[in-house]
């Protein structure tokens, strides 16, 4: 019998191989060469750009805008990429909404921005078509590094030391190089394996060796590290997904967010990935918004958001719920879980109704539910680690850690949002510091 979005239970094939290919599709297609010229055009180029000082990665916004504007997206290119090694999915990822674009002077007078983003997807788009790789690599120091995940922290970290002339092993626990960017974006934010196509350009500055199927603690030890190489750069993520602590949280149909984006962006046939008819996504970030919304797409009937606070406080930008909102899914705040209820597999969660302060009301609500996805945040995982101060690894500003010769950055370091673009900027300032290190 063929599945549709009545049929009950988890199960592949909601809807026909077409509409999951429209649903699937780039969610921003990119500009053509007249777009991004009329797009640039809308830049003041402004002295003390605010866009600027927005940008966690200090890209030099007006210059790439007027390199574009000027007819030579490849010089605009290189001025984004100077900065921030991995601009092309940051271009596609990045909440710019929240960031450069909602500080642009054209928000302010006219409530629309030049389109960023966009533009910055244009230029680097245009460098990596053509094959060009515009760095070079400083001659040989004999010094070692090891990084330590291959997300964006440690691609960033390892390539800004490879032009150094430093030899960079990068060592990364899954089968694949990418971390957040390969595993854990929307599959409609990075189509055509993009994030595996950064990866590839980027190693063309040499000098950097791959392990993969190796992390601290499955195959690497910290003192081990210390040992073999000249510094070591932590860039592990957060790998462990905080638990709901309720009843029944352990029954069939109640999974990790994370696991069910990784799982779809790795898909060969997305018809082939399963969803429930109810789908009850439980958090109020990124990952939440993207399982809700990709839920939606792949043909569950219900798909409800719910987080216990108010709408104002959830960490998902106005844009990414207006998103949610429009694909179908339905927003529920100030509700905490308190129960999951069903016979050996989910068949209901229970909410109790919160205030601003999260003080229960009393007044609880069931939603029906074959598939819970979890999204309450992540948590540092392993033992072998420099000093932790709430949850995650304590860092000076350039990365330098509570052991010698230990830097970190991204997810798991202290001291920044976890967004991809301030773990480029961290990966990055440490291989500065690392660099400095090693040259003294």
């Amino acid at each position: 019998m063929t599945s549709n979005a009545l049929t009950p239970g988890i199960v592949a094939g909601r809807l026909p191989a077409e509409d999951l290919v429209d649903n699937f599709s780039d969610l921003h297609p990119p500009l053509d060469d007249h777009e991004a010229l009329v797009a640039a055009d809308r830049c003041y180029f402004c002295h003390d750009a605010p866009c600027m000082t927005a940008c966690p990665t200090d890209i030099d916004i007006p210059l790439f805008i007027r390199q574009i504007a000027t007819g030579t997206p490849e010089a605009a290119a290189k001025t984004i990429l100077e900065q921030n090694i991995l601009g092309g999915m940051c271009a596609r990822v990045c909440p710019t909404e929240t960031l450069c674009e909602q500080v642009c002077v054209r928000e302010t007078a006219e409530g629309k921005p030049v389109e960023i983003g966009n533009l910055q997807r244009y230029a680097t788009d245009t460098l990596m078509a053509a094959g060009v790789h515009p760095f070079e690599r400083a001659a040989a120091t004999g010094k070692k590094v090891a990084v330590v995940g291959a997300g964006p922290a440690g691609l960033s970290c390892a390539h800004r030391l490879a032009t150094k002339g430093h030899d960079v092993t990068l060592f990364d626990a899954r089968a694949k190089s990418g971390g957040l960017n390969e595993f854990g974006i929307a599959a409609y934010k990075s189509v055509d394996n993009f994030a595996e196509k950064e990866v590839d350009w980027l190693m063309q500055i040499g000098g950097i060796t791959v392990e993969h199927g190796k992390g601290l603690g499955a195959g690497l030890s910290l003192d081990k590290l210390k040992s073999d190489y000249d510094a070591v750069f932590l860039g592990i993520g957060l790998a462990g997904v905080n638990a709901l602590n309720v009843e029944g949280e352990d029954k069939d149909g109640v999974l990790d967010a994370v696991d069910f984006i990784a799982e779809l962006r790795q898909a060969d046939d997305l018809g082939a990935v399963e969803i429930g008819r109810d789908v009850v996504v439980i958090g109020g970030g990124m990952t939440a918004v993207d399982a809700a919304v990709q839920a939606k797409l792949l043909g569950a009937l219900n798909v409800s958001l719910v987080y216990r606070r108010g709408k104002d406080r959830m960490n998902a930008s106005e844009f990414e719920q207006e998103l949610a909102a429009t694909k179908g899914v339905r927003i529920i705040t100030n509700a905490l879980p308190k129960a999951v209820i069903g016979n050996g597999a989910v068949q209901e969660i229970e909410f109790e109704y919160t205030d601003n302060d999260l003080n229960p009301t009393g007044q609880t609500v069931r939603l029906a539910a074959d598939q819970v996805f979890k999204a309450i945040g992540q948590q540092l995982g392993g033992d072998d680690l420099p000093a932790v101060d709430r949850g995650k690894i304590t860092v000076s500003e350039t990365g330098r850690t509570s052991l010698d010769g230990v830097w970190a950055g991204g997810d798991c370091a202290s001291g920044g949002d976890d967004l991809t673009v301030t773990a480029v900027a961290e990966g990055r300032d440490a291989a500065e510091d690392i660099h400095a290190a090693l040259s003294a």
